[in-house]
């Protein structure tokens, strides 16, 4: 999931010191040089000691409360030093010295209370990614017949959690995949896709029939929805080198054959998981090489400056090279560089491979049976 820079904790207890912290103690130490080399400059008396106030808030930007308070305990200190090189300590000298002192107690608070929200934030994004992972378990790298790989692109740095879904199983009526899009994005979405791949996940096992497992599927999403709720999804079924496809309101998959990129179509639009869809087929024959891209709209909406990802101009060269897993990380690298790492929605990918029929394999001879064999 790789869509922004991701927020780092910082470092609540001894050790390597996080990035945000090592930032926040150059800045400060900088500013305290600056204004130390321009206080030497002027001479006696100290002019600029009250500028030192900002080396802790700086450093409260960005590092931990410890670096915090050792910045300002080395402003204060600094500050005295200047103080007591005046022959006579004047009263204003000695109220900055003493608001640098505050301002390091000010600063060392705030840089606590960003510090227990940065560690909150990185432990609800450790738990939104733990229950993403129940939800979606990781794909190939073979399905039966079918190179597969799978990635699942977060729109948010912090929350890697939605509503985009996948599959794929090699069941006694061929492999099967599924993608979908929740409507809506959160806890109640995954609950929602969570559903949708628990019911998949059984009936793709015992329907023989694509259409009969989408209305199951739909089922199972109308009795766990609100009125304006729904799944879009696309169904796939390779059996033989037939790739046959069902499609409920999703954006239809992209074939890809030499060379050439081939949005398959449903023969008739349908209506989302949801309110019971009636789906007719479209059926392909695959040669050896074709590649297949499944995708949520996240794909389609992805923009820079009103112009939309070109999906269809690039996916060749962007998948068509390397394994199924290199074409993604392509796709990926490409995408996020367009829309400059901000994205509006999730996205969910799958590339396969047909890799040409299964080969016949003898079946293995018991053992009790091998003198029968070779008689």
């Amino acid at each position: 999931m790789l869509c922004g820079v991701r927020t780092q904790p910082f470092q609540s207890g001894p050790g390597p010191l996080s990035p945000g912290s090592r930032a926040g103690l150059g800045a400060a130490l900088a500013l305290l040089a600056i204004v130390s080399a321009v206080e030497l400059a002027d001479g006696r008396p100290a002019h600029y000691v009250a500028l030192m106030v900002a080396a802790p808030f700086l450093a409260a930007a960005l590092a931990s409360w410890r670096v915090v308070l050792g910045v300002g305990l080395l402003a204060t200190g600094i500050g005295a030093a200047f103080a007591l090189a005046e022959q006579t300590m004047s009263l204003v000298t000695a109220v900055n010295v003493a608001g640098i002192a505050l301002a390091t107690a000010i600063a060392g608070a705030v840089a606590g209370v960003r510090q227990r929200q940065s560690e909150r934030i990185a432990e609800l994004s450790r738990l939104a990614s733990v229950a993403q992972q129940a939800v979606l378990r990781s794909l190939g790298p073979q399905v039966g017949t079918l190179a597969v790989a799978a990635r699942y692109i977060s729109s948010t740095a912090t929350a890697e959690i939605g509503g985009d879904l996948y599959e794929a199983m090699d069941t006694p009526y061929g492999v099967r995949m599924i993608i979908g899009d929740v409507r809506g994005k959160g806890l109640d979405a995954v609950r929602l896709a969570s559903i949708v791949l628990g019911s998949y996940r059984h009936v793709a096992y015992e329907r023989a029939d694509l259409r009969a497992v989408v209305t199951d599927l739909d089922r199972a999403v109308a009795r766990n929805v609100g009125d304006e709720d729904f799944v879009t999804a696309a169904l796939v079924e390779e059996r033989g080198g037939t790739l046959t496809i069902v499609n409920c309101g999703h954006p239809p998959p992209l074939l890809l054959r030499r060379g050439a990129v081939i949005p398959l179509e449903p023969p008739a639009p349908a209506p989302p998981l949801g309110f019971m869809p009636v789906v007719r087929p479209r059926v392909e024959r695959l040669e050896p090489g074709d590649r297949l891209l499944l995708f949520t709209d996240g794909l389609g909406e992805a923009r820079r400056d009103g112009e939309f990802f070109p999906t269809a101009d690039r996916a060749w060269r962007l998948l068509g090279h390397g394994t199924v897993a290199d074409g993604l990380a392509s796709l990926e690298t490409a995408l996020v560089e367009w829309v400059h790492g901000r994205l509006d929605d999730d996205i969910a990918l799958v590339l396969m491979e047909y890799t040409g029929p299964r080969s016949a394999t003898a079946e293995p001879v018991p053992s009790w049976e091998v003198g029968a064999a070779e008689s």
